[in-house]
Protein backbone atom coordinates (compact mmCIF):
# COMPACT_ATOMS: atom_id res chain seq x y z
CA UNK A 1 0.00 0.00 0.00
CA UNK A 2 1.56 3.59 -0.85
CA UNK A 3 0.12 6.30 0.49
CA UNK A 4 1.75 9.15 -1.09
CA UNK A 5 -0.53 12.19 0.22
CA UNK A 6 -2.57 13.33 3.20
CA UNK A 7 -5.25 15.56 3.39
CA UNK A 8 -6.37 17.86 6.51
CA UNK A 9 -9.24 20.09 6.01
CA UNK A 10 -8.57 23.34 8.39
CA UNK A 11 -10.70 25.44 10.32
CA UNK A 12 -8.55 26.65 13.05
CA UNK A 13 -10.96 24.51 15.78
CA UNK A 14 -8.24 23.05 18.97
CA UNK A 15 -9.80 19.96 17.07
CA UNK A 16 -8.25 20.37 14.15
CA UNK A 17 -4.66 20.93 15.90
CA UNK A 18 -5.12 17.54 16.98
CA UNK A 19 -5.42 16.16 13.85
CA UNK A 20 -2.73 18.13 12.20
CA UNK A 21 -1.17 16.18 15.19
CA UNK A 22 -1.98 13.03 13.98
CA UNK A 23 -1.14 13.91 10.48
CA UNK A 24 2.10 14.70 11.25
CA UNK A 25 2.77 11.79 13.40
CA UNK A 26 1.37 9.18 10.43
CA UNK A 27 3.11 11.66 8.00
CA UNK A 28 6.71 10.76 9.17
CA UNK A 29 5.54 7.11 10.26
CA UNK A 30 4.43 6.29 6.53
CA UNK A 31 6.57 8.50 4.64
CA UNK A 32 3.53 10.41 3.23
CA UNK A 33 3.39 14.30 2.37
CA UNK A 34 0.46 16.70 4.05
CA UNK A 35 -1.72 18.99 2.28
CA UNK A 36 -3.92 21.37 4.38
CA UNK A 37 -6.69 22.89 2.99
CA UNK A 38 -9.04 25.93 4.42
CA UNK A 39 -12.67 25.94 2.96
CA UNK A 40 -14.25 29.52 2.88
CA UNK A 41 -17.68 28.91 3.27
CA UNK A 42 -19.68 30.24 0.18
CA UNK A 43 -22.82 30.63 2.55
CA UNK A 44 -21.07 32.82 4.43
CA UNK A 45 -20.41 35.43 1.54
CA UNK A 46 -23.95 35.04 0.12
CA UNK A 47 -25.69 36.05 3.53
CA UNK A 48 -29.63 36.76 4.29
CA UNK A 49 -31.38 38.76 1.48
CA UNK A 50 -31.76 41.59 2.49
CA UNK A 51 -33.99 44.56 0.55
CA UNK A 52 -32.27 47.18 -0.55
CA UNK A 53 -32.91 49.90 1.85
CA UNK A 54 -29.69 52.65 0.28
CA UNK A 55 -32.39 55.15 0.10
CA UNK A 56 -32.71 55.78 3.42
CA UNK A 57 -28.74 56.05 4.17
CA UNK A 58 -28.60 52.20 5.18
CA UNK A 59 -25.79 50.83 3.04
CA UNK A 60 -27.06 47.34 1.37
CA UNK A 61 -25.92 44.13 1.91
CA UNK A 62 -24.16 43.49 -1.23
CA UNK A 63 -21.36 46.93 -0.17
CA UNK A 64 -20.29 44.84 2.79
CA UNK A 65 -19.41 41.97 0.43
CA UNK A 66 -16.04 42.69 0.00
CA UNK A 67 -15.33 43.17 3.43
CA UNK A 68 -16.89 39.85 4.56
CA UNK A 69 -14.37 38.44 1.99
CA UNK A 70 -10.94 40.21 3.08
CA UNK A 71 -12.04 39.23 6.76
CA UNK A 72 -12.12 35.59 5.60
CA UNK A 73 -9.31 35.64 3.53
CA UNK A 74 -7.17 36.84 6.31
CA UNK A 75 -8.75 34.37 8.98
CA UNK A 76 -7.80 31.98 6.01
CA UNK A 77 -4.54 32.80 5.73
CA UNK A 78 -4.04 32.53 9.62
CA UNK A 79 -5.21 29.65 10.05
CA UNK A 80 -3.00 28.04 6.93
CA UNK A 81 0.14 29.99 8.69
CA UNK A 82 -0.90 27.58 12.17
CA UNK A 83 -0.87 25.04 10.15
CA UNK A 84 2.60 25.09 8.69
CA UNK A 85 4.21 26.31 11.50
CA UNK A 86 2.63 23.52 13.14
CA UNK A 87 3.81 21.35 11.10
CA UNK A 88 7.28 22.92 10.70
CA UNK A 89 7.92 22.36 14.23
CA UNK A 90 6.69 18.38 13.43
CA UNK A 91 9.67 18.43 10.65
CA UNK A 92 7.44 18.29 8.23
CA UNK A 93 6.79 20.43 4.86
CA UNK A 94 3.06 20.99 3.99
CA UNK A 95 1.23 21.78 0.82
CA UNK A 96 -1.39 24.28 1.90
CA UNK A 97 -4.21 25.83 -0.12
CA UNK A 98 -7.17 28.10 0.31
CA UNK A 99 -10.33 27.07 -1.36
CA UNK A 100 -13.91 29.37 -1.48
CA UNK A 101 -17.54 26.54 -2.19
CA UNK A 102 -19.69 24.48 0.23
CA UNK A 103 -17.49 22.56 2.99
CA UNK A 104 -18.26 18.80 2.30
CA UNK A 105 -18.61 19.40 -1.76
CA UNK A 106 -14.78 21.12 -1.44
CA UNK A 107 -13.31 18.38 0.53
CA UNK A 108 -14.30 15.59 -1.44
CA UNK A 109 -13.06 17.92 -4.89
CA UNK A 110 -9.61 18.28 -3.47
CA UNK A 111 -10.04 14.59 -1.93
CA UNK A 112 -10.60 13.47 -5.67
CA UNK A 113 -7.14 15.09 -6.86
CA UNK A 114 -4.01 14.09 -5.38
CA UNK A 115 -4.52 12.96 -1.96
CA UNK A 116 -5.00 8.74 -0.83
CA UNK A 117 -6.50 9.60 2.37
CA UNK A 118 -8.40 12.37 4.35
CA UNK A 119 -7.99 13.36 7.85
CA UNK A 120 -11.32 15.10 9.60
CA UNK A 121 -11.33 16.50 12.77
CA UNK A 122 -14.39 14.92 15.05
CA UNK A 123 -15.50 18.31 15.68
CA UNK A 124 -14.89 21.78 13.55
CA UNK A 125 -15.20 25.22 14.91
CA UNK A 126 -18.81 25.49 14.95
CA UNK A 127 -19.92 22.48 17.22
CA UNK A 128 -20.91 24.37 19.60
CA UNK A 129 -23.48 26.43 17.40
CA UNK A 130 -24.68 23.37 14.99
CA UNK A 131 -23.33 20.48 15.44
CA UNK A 132 -20.05 20.87 13.96
CA UNK A 133 -18.86 22.04 10.95
CA UNK A 134 -16.98 19.15 9.58
CA UNK A 135 -19.55 16.64 12.52
CA UNK A 136 -22.54 14.75 11.19
CA UNK A 137 -23.50 15.41 7.85
CA UNK A 138 -20.27 17.03 6.30
CA UNK A 139 -17.97 13.60 7.77
CA UNK A 140 -20.80 11.84 6.65
CA UNK A 141 -20.87 12.75 2.93
CA UNK A 142 -17.20 13.15 2.08
CA UNK A 143 -17.67 9.26 3.98
CA UNK A 144 -20.11 8.31 1.25
CA UNK A 145 -18.72 10.14 -1.90
CA UNK A 146 -14.60 11.09 -1.63
CA UNK A 147 -13.93 7.55 -2.44
CA UNK A 148 -10.75 7.59 -0.27
CA UNK A 149 -10.15 6.18 2.99
CA UNK A 150 -11.60 9.05 5.68
CA UNK A 151 -9.69 9.08 9.32
CA UNK A 152 -11.57 10.74 11.64
CA UNK A 153 -9.72 11.92 14.88
CA UNK A 154 -10.71 12.59 18.22
CA UNK A 155 -10.38 15.50 20.82
CA UNK A 156 -7.11 14.51 22.41
CA UNK A 157 -3.76 13.12 20.48
CA UNK A 158 -1.84 10.28 21.47
CA UNK A 159 0.49 8.07 19.26
CA UNK A 160 -0.51 5.44 17.63
CA UNK A 161 1.29 1.83 18.14
CA UNK A 162 -1.52 -0.07 17.84
CA UNK A 163 -4.50 -0.65 15.77
CA UNK A 164 -7.70 -2.74 15.65
CA UNK A 165 -10.67 -3.29 12.80
CA UNK A 166 -14.67 -4.03 13.35
CA UNK A 167 -14.84 -7.16 11.20
CA UNK A 168 -18.31 -9.14 10.45
CA UNK A 169 -17.14 -10.53 7.46
CA UNK A 170 -19.64 -8.29 4.66
CA UNK A 171 -17.91 -7.35 1.63
CA UNK A 172 -17.27 -3.56 3.08
CA UNK A 173 -15.70 -5.13 6.08
CA UNK A 174 -13.44 -7.23 4.06
CA UNK A 175 -12.28 -4.33 1.78
CA UNK A 176 -11.82 -2.38 5.54
CA UNK A 177 -9.71 -5.79 6.27
CA UNK A 178 -7.61 -5.69 3.48
CA UNK A 179 -6.57 -1.84 4.40
CA UNK A 180 -5.96 -2.93 7.60
CA UNK A 181 -3.46 -5.07 6.61
CA UNK A 182 -2.13 -3.32 4.42
CA UNK A 183 -1.32 -0.30 7.17
CA UNK A 184 -0.38 -3.04 9.53
CA UNK A 185 2.31 -4.54 7.14
CA UNK A 186 3.79 -0.68 6.64
CA UNK A 187 3.59 0.73 10.30
CA UNK A 188 4.30 -2.83 11.99
CA UNK A 189 1.76 -2.13 14.31
CA UNK A 190 -0.24 -5.31 15.76
CA UNK A 191 -3.32 -5.47 14.28
CA UNK A 192 -7.15 -7.06 16.73
CA UNK A 193 -9.30 -8.48 14.59
CA UNK A 194 -12.60 -7.08 16.60
CA UNK A 195 -15.89 -9.27 16.40
CA UNK A 196 -19.01 -9.05 17.82
CA UNK A 197 -20.83 -12.23 17.57
CA UNK A 198 -24.37 -13.36 18.59
CA UNK A 199 -23.24 -16.37 19.46
CA UNK A 200 -19.84 -18.68 19.38
CA UNK A 201 -19.82 -20.42 16.38
CA UNK A 202 -20.91 -17.42 14.56
CA UNK A 203 -17.95 -15.27 16.11
CA UNK A 204 -15.24 -18.27 15.92
CA UNK A 205 -16.24 -19.07 12.17
CA UNK A 206 -15.90 -15.28 11.22
CA UNK A 207 -12.23 -15.09 13.07
CA UNK A 208 -11.21 -18.03 10.57
CA UNK A 209 -12.48 -16.18 7.72
CA UNK A 210 -10.44 -13.06 9.23
CA UNK A 211 -7.02 -15.40 10.09
CA UNK A 212 -7.11 -17.32 6.77
CA UNK A 213 -7.53 -14.08 4.90
CA UNK A 214 -4.58 -12.20 6.86
CA UNK A 215 -1.93 -15.12 7.12
CA UNK A 216 -0.15 -14.43 3.88
CA UNK A 217 0.87 -10.69 5.30
CA UNK A 218 2.87 -12.03 8.05
CA UNK A 219 1.43 -9.48 10.47
CA UNK A 220 1.24 -9.54 14.34
CA UNK A 221 -2.76 -10.55 14.58
CA UNK A 222 -4.94 -12.00 17.29
CA UNK A 223 -8.90 -12.01 17.24
CA UNK A 224 -11.34 -10.78 19.80
CA UNK A 225 -14.71 -12.11 19.58
CA UNK A 226 -17.32 -10.38 21.99
CA UNK A 227 -20.91 -10.81 22.97
CA UNK A 228 -23.56 -8.11 23.16
CA UNK A 229 -24.19 -4.95 21.34
CA UNK A 230 -22.28 -3.94 18.21
CA UNK A 231 -22.56 -0.12 19.24
CA UNK A 232 -21.88 -0.63 22.77
CA UNK A 233 -19.26 -2.74 22.46
CA UNK A 234 -17.52 -1.36 20.03
CA UNK A 235 -17.59 2.21 21.62
CA UNK A 236 -16.33 0.27 25.16
CA UNK A 237 -13.04 -0.56 22.86
CA UNK A 238 -12.38 2.18 21.65
CA UNK A 239 -12.64 3.73 25.34
CA UNK A 240 -10.33 1.03 26.80
CA UNK A 241 -6.97 1.42 25.48
CA UNK A 242 -6.65 -1.51 24.10
CA UNK A 243 -5.75 -0.24 20.37
CA UNK A 244 -5.01 3.44 19.65
CA UNK A 245 -6.59 2.76 15.73
CA UNK A 246 -9.94 1.40 14.57
CA UNK A 247 -10.32 0.36 11.40
CA UNK A 248 -13.70 -0.34 9.88
CA UNK A 249 -15.93 -0.70 6.89
CA UNK A 250 -18.62 3.07 6.85
CA UNK A 251 -21.48 1.60 4.92
CA UNK A 252 -22.77 -1.05 2.35
CA UNK A 253 -24.91 -1.16 -0.42
CA UNK A 254 -27.59 -3.74 1.75
CA UNK A 255 -30.48 -1.45 2.82
CA UNK A 256 -30.40 -2.55 6.40
CA UNK A 257 -26.86 -2.96 6.35
CA UNK A 258 -26.82 0.62 5.47
CA UNK A 259 -29.02 1.61 8.36
CA UNK A 260 -27.45 -0.51 11.39
CA UNK A 261 -23.76 0.68 9.90
CA UNK A 262 -24.14 4.23 9.24
CA UNK A 263 -25.87 4.32 12.75
CA UNK A 264 -22.61 2.50 14.89
CA UNK A 265 -20.31 5.10 11.88
CA UNK A 266 -21.83 7.98 13.47
CA UNK A 267 -22.04 7.36 16.76
CA UNK A 268 -17.99 6.32 16.91
CA UNK A 269 -17.18 9.44 14.94
CA UNK A 270 -18.77 11.33 17.48
CA UNK A 271 -17.67 9.50 20.30
CA UNK A 272 -14.50 7.11 20.01
CA UNK A 273 -11.32 8.27 21.78
CA UNK A 274 -9.38 7.18 19.36
CA UNK A 275 -9.05 7.57 15.29
CA UNK A 276 -11.80 5.77 13.34
CA UNK A 277 -10.27 4.90 9.64
CA UNK A 278 -13.50 4.51 7.58
CA UNK A 279 -13.59 3.02 4.18
CA UNK A 280 -16.48 2.78 1.70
Amino acid sequence: MIIQDILIPLDGSEHARVAVSYGIYLAKKIKAALTGVHVIDLRLLHGPVFTDVSGSGIPSYEEFIPAIESSLNARAETILQDFRKQCGEGGIHPRTKMITGIIDDAIIGEGQGRCDWILLAQRGEHFHIDGGAILGSTTQSVVRRSGKPVLVTPGKYREIHSMAIAYDGSAPAQKALNLAAELAKLTEWPLTVVIIAPNDKWGAEIAKKAGDYLSPFTIRQTALVLPGNEERELLKFTSEGKADLLVMGAYGHNMLRELVVGSITSLLIRKSAIPVLLTR
